[in-house]
């Protein structure tokens, strides 16, 4: 680790920090109290993918919706307007958007191969992002000059790395980088987190086989068919499946950084909190 001690974490001249969990934990929340200060830079994989790496995918696919627009199409030929995603750190969600819920098109699903491809290109996009960690940490001090460096992953960083594995490429990469530090929930912010996406379902990445296994396990179970399925239940349905999968991954993940607790991040109220909370984290590692 780029830190054994709290004293080499508090001595440090260079902070650097990925942090990971579950969305809804306080990611973005621990990254928009950093940044704050002004001497963070805050890198976000989300908006890194939906501005680099799937800019141009979510944009078509807006054209093209617009395409079956007379009156729009006409305008789009003749280079009239522009569309284009307006995203931003609080507004991640052209790139959902883009990702879709699987099911019946006349409720707003995708068939489910084109869902597969549009998730398929959301991993690469992830992992290309991901890949450019060390690219932006160097870049946000030798060009901006900041002196310290958190990236805000997504919750589905878990999916593509093996943790057990010592030589895992992406977490070998990423860990000589930054200190990893995972935001753990319990049992209660796991239901919590389920009521909230019980009330609003959104489209999230999953693990290609997992997806797989759900989706035809569902059929079997309600006796639809592709284009009959809800899409909105079935990502319901697939939520917690989705937690309770992806809760070994991140255990496995830690013993390559440190972690925190999601109530000791909703407690943060400025940088000086932030440091004191990592130095206790590499404390409880060392004991």
């Amino acid at each position: 680790m780029l830190y054994r001690t709290a004293d080499d974490w508090r001595a440090a001249a260079q902070k650097r920090v990925l942090v990971y969990g579950m969305s809804g934990l306080g990611k973005t929340h621990m990254s928009s109290i950093v940044r704050a200060s002004g001497h963070w830079f805050h890198y976000s994989i989300d908006f890194r993918i939906g501005t680099r790496y799937m800019g141009e995918l979510i944009a078509d696919n807006a054209k093209a919706e617009a395409m079956k627009v007379p009156f729009l199409r006409s305008l789009l030929m003749s280079d009239s307007i522009y569309i284009g995603s307006n995203i931003t750190f609080d507004n991640l969600s052209p790139v959902s958007t883009y990702l879709g819920k699987p099911g019946d098109p006349e409720k707003g699903g995708l068939p489910i191969a084109e869902y597969r491809r549009r998730q398929e290109q959301f991993h690469q996009s992830e992992l290309s992002a991901l890949n450019d960690t060390s690219y932006f940490a160097d870049r946000a001090q030798a060009l901006y000059g900041y002196p310290h460096f958190i990236c805000d992953t997504g919750g589905s960083i878990c999916e593509w790395v093996d943790a057990t594995d010592d030589n895992d490429p992406l977490l070998t990469h990423l860990s000589r980088t930054c200190l990893p530090l995972w935001i753990k929930g319990d049992a209660a912010h796991t239901q919590a987190l389920i009521a909230r996406f019980d009330k609003a379902p959104k489209p999230m990445a999953y693990q290609p086989e997992f997806l797989l296994n759900c989706w035809n396990t569902y059929l079997g179970e309600t006796g639809l068919g592709e284009d009959k399925v809800d899409p909105d239940a079935f990502v319901r349905w697939t939520y917690a499946r989705a937690l309770a999968h992806r809760q070994p991954r991140y255990e496995a993940m830690e013993r390559w950084g440190v972690s925190v607790t999601a109530d000791e991040v909703a407690s943060l109220k400025g940088e000086a909190d932030f440091i004191d909370l990592v130095a206790v984290a590499l404390e409880r590692r060392a004991s």
